[in-house]
């Protein structure tokens, strides 16, 4: 799809694909690389150059993104003494062999600018102002070395930091959100050029969330404000947001990701956001040179109102009218001609004198997909079903007497972990009910193999989620059986590496106040289930 996707951005007026690398994706053992097929990063941006567009590299390496533990591979969790993302020597070295490694293969194809190429920028470290003061004095030291180690790779083009306003020179500190032309303090020299590197077009949707809807009038709005305001760059994230495929979200992001984006999740076009934006980015072109080379100026037509101007001499002049009036139009009086500007508008004159576009008024009729089914599936012979045998306390082969992390104990070779214990009760124990805490995603409970209950947490629930199960036990020895599921790894925050998940504590609590506690001190069985991750189904569909 790279070829058809980058041709529909082209078309709708993006100049530069922008795109992170994927360090779990393209290291997934440390000293291996894998570049191949949909991890051929050389080739995308060869294919961004051959349809004459530019590429932001944002290597990172930590990228977030709502990507499977923010980009990183996990085996960096089991390098010993390693602080990821601070002043620490294991993941400086680890960081920069990878970044290092990027930049040499895109050198070594002549990819930069600088080479004639087509990459004009490279992001170095993610939003990293978010969590810098949870690592005290070793995060401000951090800074200063990924830019210096960035820099001296010497691409021959800029660096940015996106999110961190005191990124050292010559690194450029950018904005991202919705709303940067209100927001952003601007570069931290006057030395660097004004960048947005994430217009966000929506935002991204966990599970049992709703869809965030953000208007094409509201995304062209900012756009033109932050170009009012002597911005040079702006990049929508996500202008095609695509599938997070197999195991790539991260914890409870949905496969879809940024289905509301100018191109929708299938690479489709979505109107009017496309349409609108294709027209907004023609009007800024028709007086690029002016907004470029003119001096700007800026002051006020009335109350709510705001004209900045941009002007060669003796050359050319185009104008932005600005209306703050969230519900009102505004009737303003401009190099001796009126104006009457929509409620929440800005207009481009690239004459000053003619309106070309205004970001709210809109041209396109919305559209919708429809889908039409091509292929049923309700031929019992073309499905095969997969079970997983719920394990018993005494064949498993890993055991341990307390409860074991999660992730460390699956080392993200699957989603899915075995608990289990054997307990025989006393007599007393009646209408006895499982309690299970846990720090995972979902917890499904079996009592000698025969399902019990289960629980789920969310995106926003802070602290371990809870499972009551009535359950019924036998007098002889019973096989408890908990699968912790995750659904993604984290990927945000500060000390990644030290996330915990998995099960905090189980209780039996009997009917007579009586509780059997088998938090600690008590000897379980693990298996690692990879039975689940092998569900697939292959399902063809027409979308117009």
């Amino acid at each position: 799809m790279w070829p058809s996707l980058i041709a529909r951005a082209k078309e709708g007026g993006v100049d530069v694909i922008q795109t992170y690398v994927f360090w779990n994706l393209h290291e997934p053992r440390p000293g291996e690389y894998d570049f191949s097929g949909r991890n051929d990063v050389v080739g995308f941006v060869k294919e961004i150059q051959a349809q004459g567009l530019y590429v932001c590299l944002r290597i990172g390496p930590f990228i977030e993104s709502e990507w499977t533990y923010g980009g990183f591979p996990f085996w960096l969790h089991d390098v010993p003494d390693i602080v990821y993302r601070s002043d620490n020597e294991p993941f400086k070295f680890y960081m920069q062999n990878f970044t290092t490694k990027i930049v040499s293969m895109m050198k070594s194809e002549g990819l930069y600018a600088s080479q004639g190429g087509p990459i004009i920028l490279s992001q170095i470290e993610n939003e990293y102002q978010n969590v810098e003061a949870a690592f005290g004095d070793k995060g401000p030291p951090y800074v200063l070395w990924a830019a210096k180690m960035a820099v001296e790779l010497q691409t021959g083009v800029p660096w940015v930091m996106c999110k961190q306003a005191d990124a050292p020179d010559p690194v450029i500190n950018t904005c991202n959100g919705m709303r940067c032309g209100e927001t952003f303090g601007g570069p931290n020299s006057p030395t660097k050029p004004s960048l947005w590197t994430e217009n966000w077009t929506s935002f991204y949707q966990v599970y049992g969330g709703e869809p965030y809807i953000r208007s094409a009038e509201d995304i062209a709005f900012h756009v033109t404000l932050f170009i009012a305001k002597k911005g040079s760059y702006i990049n929508y994230y996500m202008f095609h947001g695509g599938t997070n495929f197999g195991r790539t979200a991260s914890a409870y992001v949905i496969t879809g990701y940024y289905d509301q984006a100018p191109l929708d999740e299938y690479g489709l076009i979505r109107q009017p956001k496309w349409g609108h934006l294709k027209d907004l980015h023609a009007a800024i072109k028709s007086c690029s040179t002016t907004i470029l080379e003119g001096v700007q100026s800026n002051f006020s037509l009335g109350q709510l109102q705001q004209a900045y101007i941009f002007e060669e001499k003796g050359a050319g002049c185009a104008a932005f009218l600005v209306n703050n009036d969230q519900k009102n139009n505004a009737t303003v009086e401009f190099r001796n001609l009126t104006f009457e500007l929509l409620p929440k508008s800005i207009s481009i004159l690239p004459d000053c004198e003619n309106i070309i576009f205004n970001t709210a008024k809109v041209n396109l009729e919305g559209n919708e997909i429809t889908r039409t089914s091509s292929q049923l599936f309700d031929d019992a012979d073309r499905w095969e079903a997969y079970t997983d045998v719920i394990p018993n306390f005494a064949d498993t082969n890993l055991k341990s007497d307390t409860l074991l992390e999660h992730m460390n104990t699956t080392k993200d070779k699957s989603d899915y972990l075995w608990y289990t214990f054997s307990f025989q009760p006393n007599s007393s124990c009646t209408e006895s009910v499982l309690h299970v805490e846990s720090l995972a995603h979902v917890a499904s409970a079996f009592v000698n193999s025969k399902y019990a209950g289960s629980a789920h947490g969310s995106k926003d629930a802070k602290g371990p989620f809870t499972m009551e199960a009535p359950i019924v036990l036998n007098d002889e020895m019973n096989n408890i059986s908990i699968l912790s599921t995750m659904v993604g790894l984290p990927d945000s925050g500060a000390f990644l590496e030290r996330r915990y998940a998995g099960l905090t504590r189980v209780e039996i609590r009997c009917a007579q106040q009586e509780v059997y506690n088998f938090t600690n001190n008590y000897e379980w069985g693990y298996q690692v289930s990879r039975v689940f991750d092998a569900y697939s189904c292959s399902i063809t569909s027409q979308i117009t």
